[in-house]
């Protein structure tokens, strides 16, 4: 698999809708899920597909990435072609670019292209590492493979009110890309034989490698290019008379698994995150934690198992529906619907409800917390309330969305 196929994953994303979550760290590094954060979801898709020989291309906010990373994802250095390294913008290309760091997609593999070429795979795959979702990048690859594919795009039938926000492509009976929209903004073509779907890009590629280098070094050399896989490089590659291939995830066979696989998510907005976090406290998630024929790693933290404590009339500690990761101490609150991220403690007559809780953060006596997303080291003080009264949320300073959810920003002080 060494030989085939290198993995490529584009994790130097802003996250500017998701702030304040990413005043301190990029998107892929944003935690999510009680003990993950965003990066491990491609991490794992890769590793659990059999690929070991990994890149993780950063640019913002990267320490705390980088941090995560090194503590938690490393091989045995007696594997050679088994690896995962970071590899941060270095300006690798200064005497032919100048001073500038990645200018899109498609520059930042371009400025790390002698790493594709000293690897020698066959096969590059080229993955973004902010989204949440499951998928067997070895059955795309078979299918690329087999199918003689110069590109192959991974798709997901998306409602045509979103098209906007994706590459939206047509495709012959034979799935090859006929056609290719870079995030229309008004007139998207359908599918087909569903006039209220588009066919939508992932953002996730395979490319032959020697097809990948050569798109690149040609797109470099035009000045009017924006350097972007779905803006430049791949209507290039269309109208150039590459093969291009979907691949239609829908279809992708997760083990462990007997219904489709449909889960996939830009957790882009904290709506859009609350909304995903509130799933995994479901009843029946959509996206599953608990398939141990589809493990998900993550860096290890050596805490102590949660704790529930107190069971005296009103003091009782207690978390129905919800996620509690190591070193959380529910001394006699009461958690609801709500997802605690590690050492998180709940102190009496306190309610947790619909919320989202960071590393450390301290929920004191009596405080009411609903509909919120509290980020790492925060300490609530006693008789707080926070998603209550939104006007002084607000007051306070706290990022609030159009359906109410509050936003606390690490480490911030109460007065």
């Amino acid at each position: 698999m060494a030989k085939r196929i290198l993995g490529m994953i584009l994790a130097g994303g802003q996250g500017t809708r998701l702030a304040p979550l990413t005043s301190r760290r990029s998107k892929p590094a944003v935690p999510f899920g009680s003990k993950f954060r965003i990066i491990d979801f491609a991490l794992n898709n890769f590793i659990n597909s059999g690929i070991y020989s990994i890149y993780v291309l950063t640019q913002f906010k990267a320490q705390s990435l980088t941090e995560h990373i090194q503590r938690g994802w490393r091989f045995g250095s007696f594997l050679a072609d088994y690896f995962i390294t970071l590899v941060p913008a270095q300006m690798y290309r200064f005497e032919e670019l100048g001073p500038v760091w990645y200018r899109g997609t498609a520059d930042a593999i371009y400025q790390n292209l002698h790493l594709v070429e000293n690897h020698g795979a066959e096969n590059v795959a080229i993955f973004s590492g902010d989204h949440i979702y499951k998928m067997n990048v070895a059955h795309m690859l078979e299918m690329h493979e087999s199918q003689r594919a110069d590109i192959t795009i991974a798709s997901y039938p998306t409602p045509i009110a979103e098209a906007y926000r994706f590459g939206i492509m047509q495709v012959d009976a034979r799935g090859r890309v006929t056609e290719f929209q870079e995030k229309p903004q008004e007139n998207p073509k359908p599918m087909p034989d569903r006039p209220d779907m588009v066919l939508a890009s992932m953002g996730n590629y395979i490319f032959r490698r020697q097809v990948l280098q050569d798109l690149l070094e040609i797109d470099a050399k035009d000045s009017s290019s924006q350097h972007d896989f779905g803006k430049n490089i791949l209507p290039k590659a269309l109208k150039d008379g590459y093969t291009i291939q979907t691949y239609d995830f829908t279809r992708n066979p997760i083990p462990g698994r007997d219904t489709p696989n449909t889960y996939w998510r830009d957790v882009g907005t904290l709506q859009a995150y609350h909304e995903a976090s509130m799933d995994l406290v479901s009843v029946n998630p959509e996206f599953d934690l608990y398939n141990p024929e589809w493990p998900l790693r993550t860096a290890n933290e050596y805490s102590p198992p949660a704790k529930f404590v107190h069971e005296s009339g009103d003091r009782v500690g207690r978390a129905p529906n919800s996620l509690v990761a190591g070193g959380c101490i529910i001394s006699g609150g009461v958690v609801r619907e709500s997802i605690l991220f590690r050492w998180v403690r709940v102190n009496s007559y306190s309610e947790v409800l619909r919320s989202v809780l960071l590393d450390g953060v301290e929920v004191g006596r009596h405080a009411q917390i609903k509909n919120a997303i509290i980020d790492k080291d925060v300490k609530v003080p006693a008789n707080t309330r926070i998603g209550h009264d939104l006007a002084q949320d607000k007051a306070r300073g706290f990022t609030l969305t159009d359906n109410g959810i509050v936003v606390v920003p690490k480490g911030y002080k109460f007065t």
